[in-house]
């Protein structure tokens, strides 16, 4: 639908309106170009499974979701937020409760808004509904619309929500829209959809000086069109999932044609009480018959497995590698033999970018805060907002082995403490294997 948007704006639309006209009711000019609306399709399509390689023979591994997915549990799994106002702590806990399932769909589209609806409920708005208008020069979203779709029989109206944030205060906008499916139409009254009927055509709010929404985008930079908008988190392996999905193929078709047969004249088989010729159930796939007498032949061809698994695992590497992910994440590391440097590497590496998708999460959550805070007449009231990723997960080992180090030189942690963490003992072996004296200074 966004496809369509951006094709209205450029011109490309109904021979009844003028491209200024339909530019005037959005009213400016949009920060996304074809070619991206484009990526965004295309990322959508490969997380349903459908990329444009898949077909009757090429199934998706469903790899996109797989690294969205894990992804988004290793980002959320220990956040605590926390806001020093007892009402509006409340309100933000219990409406980011549908966070995981959502942010899997920012990591795979490049990018996501949380706006709040009222006072304790937010909405989860997917790049492929969001326009941008403005980016600030640090790449938060100032200006965008909103496109939200009603279908009443066969016709199909269209809200648009505009932000404007600049000096003057946050400007909202709404108009609706009758037209077709994939078609804007004529704009028309609001209190068409009786959902819309009470929204304000237009209002600003002088006092804000944030928008009233969370954007989040992700960490990568945006070589598709040079813009703020966000990149799928799995754009640079895309080449490598296709492969994988090619191969996994061809792994599924070295198993199916070298299913064992066995092919018989049909005087061979045994009759039934009724004197017709018949096998059991199960044997019917096995069984194929000729028309050659007393002839008998089996196919029972070796399965080249090994080398396509081992070729799969490889594709899977290298999806992990482009998209910083740890190996094992997605390959098998059994199979794939690696130097301790390269896992520790891959660690780092993801590591690393789950920590910068913390950081952007945490100020899209922080903007959200304030938004609901707005909605809630706390706009202005003092409150502290921290949001917290433990990460004890992704902690760097060496890193967190030297700090350990440090507490039992500083007496905080004790040998046998850190012999039954690092060395995997129980406290009794533990024990016993301290040297003496007990306060000997670990190297």
């Amino acid at each position: 639908m966004l496809r369509k948007f951006i094709e209205f704006l450029k011109g490309v639309w109904n021979r009844m309106f003028s491209r200024e006209i339909l530019k005037k009711s959005v009213g400016h000019e949009i920060s996304i170009s074809q070619f991206m609306v484009r990526k965004i399709e295309e990322w959508d399509l490969m997380l349903k499974g459908e990329a444009e390689w898949c077909t009757d023979d090429i199934k998706s591994l469903k790899l996109e979701s797989e690294i969205c997915k894990e992804f988004a549990n290793v980002t959320l799994s220990e956040m605590e937020v926390k806001i020093d106002n007892e009402k509006l702590d409340k309100v933000f806990n219990d409406s980011i409760k549908g966070l995981n399932e959502a942010f899997q769909n920012a990591l795979g589209l490049g990018s996501f808004v949380i706006k709040p609806l009222g006072e304790n409920k937010v909405e989860y708005i997917n790049a492929d509904n969001i326009i941008p208008i403005e980016f600030s020069a640090s790449g938060r979203l100032i200006k965008c619309a909103f496109i939200q779709t009603k279908i009443i029989g066969e016709d199909y109206y269209y809200r648009i929500e505009s932000h404007f944030l600049n000096k003057g205060g946050l400007t909202i906008t709404n108009k609706a829209f009758k037209g077709k499916k994939g078609q804007l139409g004529g704009e028309t009254l609001l209190n068409n959809i009786e959902e819309w009927a009470n929204l304000p055509k237009e209002i600003t709010y002088p006092k804000m000086d944030r928008v009233a929404f969370g954007y989040y985008r992700n960490p990568i930079p945006n070589r598709i069109d040079k813009s703020f908008n966000g990149v799928s988190i799995f754009e640079n392996a895309i080449e490598h999932i296709k492969k994988a999905d090619i191969q996994n193929a061809r792994l599924d078709y070295e198993y199916d044609s070298a299913e064992r047969a066995v092919f018989a004249d049909w005087t061979t088989v045994r009759k039934d009480k009724d004197n017709k010729l018949s096998l059991p159930t199960r044997r019917k796939k096995l069984f194929i018959g000729v028309e050659k007498e007393d002839a008998i032949d089996t196919f029972n061809p070796e399965i080249r497995d090994s080398n396509f698994i081992q070729g799969l695992n490889e594709y899977l590497r290298r999806v992990e590698f482009n998209c910083s992910l740890a190996y094992g994440d997605l390959s098998k590391n059994e199979v794939v033999d690696k130097t301790a440097t390269e896992i520790k590497a891959s660690k780092k590496r993801k590591y690393d970018m789950v920590n910068a998708i913390q950081n952007n999460l945490k100020d899209c959550l922080e903007d959200l805060c304030y938004a609901l805070a707005f909605y809630n007449g706390l706009y202005t009231s003092n409150f502290n907002f921290t949001c917290n990723f433990k990460d004890s997960i992704l902690t760097d080992e060496e890193v967190e082995r030297a700090q350990d180090r440090q507490d039992v030189a500083m007496g905080v942690m004790s040998l046998v403490e850190y012999r039954m963490k690092w060395y995997g003992e129980d406290e009794a072996t533990a024990a016993k294997k301290i040297p003496e004296p007990v306060n000997e200074v670990l190297e």
